[in-house]
């Protein structure tokens, strides 16, 4: 009997007869008997595994059914199985990374997220804020200069700039943006009131400012409102 009668292909035919489970020929039988008396046991008697299982495992080796294409795509999920689409985002991950004073890794994922977003209005805030945070103040003025330019209604570009400003002793100018900022939110946010009220204190008593160490709150975009960007 051979291998077109059996319905396979010749190679896993041979694969069977090497194996000793496929029928032989009288001639071929008597040959093979002779041969293993001289050479020894067969690779299922060594190896002691089953007839059966041998077979499955080369069937399943030689058949192209739920194996990988060309392209390396298995086959298509089940009916019903929910589309991944995307994978978090970056900028959620950057203002984690920054609530635990991870900031050169929050930075990467800014810049990530930039990869996916393009350098858009909330990309560029946070990107100059990582920056800030790391005491890249030039930097961080030029992105968040940059972010404004972009969206001139955005109000945490606005007060994270003057923030910068207020490291960098450009008093007068913070204060005009923290204006800016304050009037874009219609005075709802309380880190940007807040932070307009210290930048006004510092100008007009600057003696009493220098003996005290502000803490200008850096904010962000939330689901609904603006939002505290968490710093240590």
């Amino acid at each position: 009997m051979g291998c077109g009668a059996l319905g396979i292909g010749p190679r896993v035919f041979r694969g069977l007869l090497h194996l000793g489970l496929a029928p032989l020929p009288p001639a071929l039988k008597l040959r093979r008997n002779e041969a293993a008396n001289r050479s020894g046991p067969t690779l299922t008697g060594i190896l002691n595994i089953p007839r059966a299982l041998c077979a499955a495992l080369l069937l399943a080796a030689c058949s192209p059914a739920g194996t990988l294409d060309p392209i390396r795509e298995g086959p298509k999920a089940p009916r019903g199985t929910p589309d991944v689409v995307d994978a978090v985002d970056g900028l959620i991950v950057g203002h984690r990374l920054m609530a635990a004073g991870e900031y050169e890794l929050a930075l990467s994922a800014y810049l990530r997220a930039g990869g996916e977003h393009g350098l858009n209005v909330d990309v560029l805030s946070a990107l100059g804020s990582a920056n800030l945070k790391l005491g890249r103040l030039g930097q961080a003025e030029t992105l968040l200069r940059r972010a404004v330019k972009a969206d001139e209604t955005f109000a945490p570009a606005w007060n994270n700039l003057g923030v910068v400003l207020m490291e960098t002793g450009q008093n007068g100018e913070a204060s005009r943006v923290f204006k800016t900022a304050f009037a874009l939110d219609s005075g709802e946010s309380v880190e940007i009131r807040e932070n307009l009220r210290l930048a006004l204190e510092r100008i007009e008593i600057p003696d009493y400012a220098e003996q005290n160490n502000y803490n200008f709150a850096l904010v962000r975009r939330g689901s609904s409102e603006y939002r505290l960007l968490s710093t240590p």
